[in-house]
């Protein structure tokens, strides 16, 4: 038997994020969630994770790209798969409507926007999940 996925929440919006989990949970993914940016990244760092579900705008601003550039120059989390969920994209200016984020700016691998579809959401974890499992799968045979 195959374990479940570990997935990571840090939001500092404890309503959002028990909608998230329900739905996460619904589908058979082990949840932990963090609802400030320093106990998000001291989490992530402690565990082991198959993805991260990341805010953007938390405690004093845009913590959540903080966090992720942190993931990105950490050489033990930087494989770890990061989807922003953000409320705020068309309101800040590193995010521009109908453009993905810019790579160099902030290292993630999907962004989509709150209020976040249930079977969106799902399939965005999934291809992450699977997506990461192939790479893996890749650099273990290499």
């Amino acid at each position: 038997m195959e374990k479940k996925a570990k997935l990571l929440i840090i939001d500092d919006d404890p309503d959002f994020v028990e909608g998230i989990v329900a739905i996460l949970e619904k589908a058979d993914y082990a949840i932990d969630a963090r609802y400030n940016p320093d106990d998000g990244f001291e989490t992530l760092k402690r565990g082991s994770y198959d993805l991260l579900l990341l805010d953007v705008l938390m405690g004093r601003g845009a913590e959540g790209i903080m966090i992720a550039r942190k993931i990105g120059n950490d050489e033990k989390l930087r494989d770890i798969p990061i989807l922003i969920i953000t409320g705020m994209r068309e309101q800040i200016a590193f995010l521009f409507p109908g453009q993905p984020v810019h790579p160099s700016f902030v290292p993630t691998d999907e962004l989509i926007e709150k209020p976040v579809e249930p079977d969106l959401l799902l399939e965005k974890v999934s291809t992450l999940l699977k997506t990461a499992k192939e790479r893996k799968a890749q650099a273990e045979g290499q």
